[in-house]
């Protein structure tokens, strides 16, 4: 297996301690589905991702690459399209009409969703840290 390594700057290296044993399928998983447009062997996820997961995706890893702050993480909200196409998957959702692609895409939103909400806890305790030296 190939390794590759990145240089991220140290607070969001702490940040992302909690998921250090989680980086190489997470990794290989948004390449896939983000840069390469395909799914990874069993993963539930969306077999040719729609052009909005793909866009969520890239706008969460720009997100991550611009070496946001603590304060910036807290209050980091995906785009009005992403939030829309979010919107229709759960009503769809409701009424029992989704496909099998609709319903791994709404599985994707769900992950993403999972892993900000971590970052976001995670930058909160930090700040209020500080807060308190």
């Amino acid at each position: 297996m190939a390794q590759i390594t990145i240089d991220i700057p140290d607070d969001l290296a702490q940040q992302l301690a909690p998921f250090q044993s989680q980086f190489s399928d997470l990794f290989t998983r948004l390449i896939a589905t983000t840069l390469l447009g395909q799914s990874t062997p069993g993963q539930n996820l969306v077999a040719s991702p729609s052009l909005t997961t793909s866009a969520t995706y890239q706008e969460i890893l720009d997100f991550l690459i611009s070496q946001p702050t603590s304060q910036q993480i807290v209050g980091f909200k995906v785009s009005e399209t992403s939030q829309s196409r979010l919107q229709t998957l759960l009503q769809k959702n409701r009424e029992a009409t989704l496909t099998p692609s609709e319903t791994a895409e709404l599985d994707l939103y769900e992950q993403l969703d999972t892993l900000i909400g971590f970052l976001k806890a995670r930058a909160f305790t930090m700040i209020q840290a500080a807060t308190q030296n």
